[in-house]
């Protein structure tokens, strides 16, 4: 594949890596025979990371640097790098050579057999079990929800073509569900094992907390995944039942008041009914609500409502 290449690499408190990596990466990148830069995203770190980046950037033109005022999370480390990119493919990895560069040729090579996503596995990971194991349920939930079978959803270490992440704007941990958005949108997506490390330098910056913010985010991408264009199947299918449920418990209290002889301020019903009817009206608001904004950005942004692979006979636009 010709074109330039963009390894982009988020960076937080990682001084005693940094001149390794960048050792190694220059060493397997020199012999693709290809334009190529290296972009290091600076999150904020408290260390020596912003004095190391600038003295690898100063001393070889095609690495450069970005630096964050504070610390923003990796995702947004990743969505910048995205945004500075100048190449046709993009390689992100880790700063804390747990991922090796002496895979990215292979990623670029699968990527050259046609896909548009090659997603690293790190099947003989080198982590502690209080890491892997809630990892390995976790990747295992995504991949049932989402539909993409994969087995190692966090892995950094990663090849896209660009034109995938048009248009993808990354918050919270979607960083690691970028290979379910494309296949989403119709990318071959596959998977490769890939080296792994342990960490020898440095303090891992992933905790127990991070799986539950994965697991919401999940939740996020496949509601707008599933109903970003019609909210109203949601809003008003939950409205509706509300409804339904709201007509059945008056029935059971009309039931009660005239064959049973209980009247309506002995049971907690009249309430009940009354809470079932106004969440349902309100949900009906709401999905109207959304439809309207839904139709508002679309107009306002001139965004289509399909996504078009190629035409045949048709002039260059």
């Amino acid at each position: 594949m010709e074109g330039m290449l963009s390894v982009i690499i988020p960076v937080f408190n990682e001084e005693e890596n940094l001149p390794l990596l960048h050792e190694k990466l220059l060493a397997t990148l020199n012999t693709l025979g290809r334009d190529y830069e290296i972009i290091f995203i600076n999150d904020g770190s408290s260390d020596d990371s912003a004095e190391v980046i600038d003295k690898l950037a100063l001393g070889h033109g095609p690495t450069k640097g970005v630096h964050f005022r504070r610390n923003l999370g990796q995702t947004a480390a990743m969505m910048a790098g995205f945004d500075f990119a100048s190449g046709e493919v993009i390689v992100p990895m880790d700063a804390d050579l747990q991922n090796d560069p002496i895979d990215v040729p292979r990623l670029l090579e699968v990527l050259d057999q046609g896909y548009d996503v090659v997603s690293g596995w790190r099947k003989k990971r080198k982590d502690s079990f209080i890491r892997t194991f809630p990892s390995r349920v976790a990747n295992r939930l995504i991949s049932r929800i989402s539909g993409v079978r994969l087995n190692d959803y966090g892995c950094s270490l990663k090849a896209y073509r660009k034109e995938v992440m048009e248009g993808v704007r990354l918050y919270g941990e979607m960083h690691r569900f970028i290979p379910i958005h494309a296949s989403w949108q119709g990318a071959k997506v596959t998977e490769i094992p890939v080296t792994h490390h342990p960490r020898h330098k440095g303090v891992s910056k992933y905790g127990m907390g991070r799986i539950l913010k994965v697991l919401l985010d999940l939740m996020v991408v496949k509601f707008l995944a599933s109903y970003s264009q019609k909210p109203m199947y949601v809003f008003g299918g939950f409205g509706l039942v509300c409804l339904l449920l709201s007509f059945l418990t008056f029935g059971i209290m009309l039931y009660l008041r005239f064959f049973v002889s209980i009247t309506f301020i002995e049971t907690p019903l009249p309430t009940v009914v009354a809470i079932f009817f106004l969440t349902g009206f309100m949900c009906f608001l709401m999905g109207f609500l959304a439809e309207i904004m839904v139709r508002t950005y679309h107009e306002s942004q001139g965004k289509p409502t399909y996504i078009v692979d190629r035409t045949v006979n048709f002039p260059d636009p």
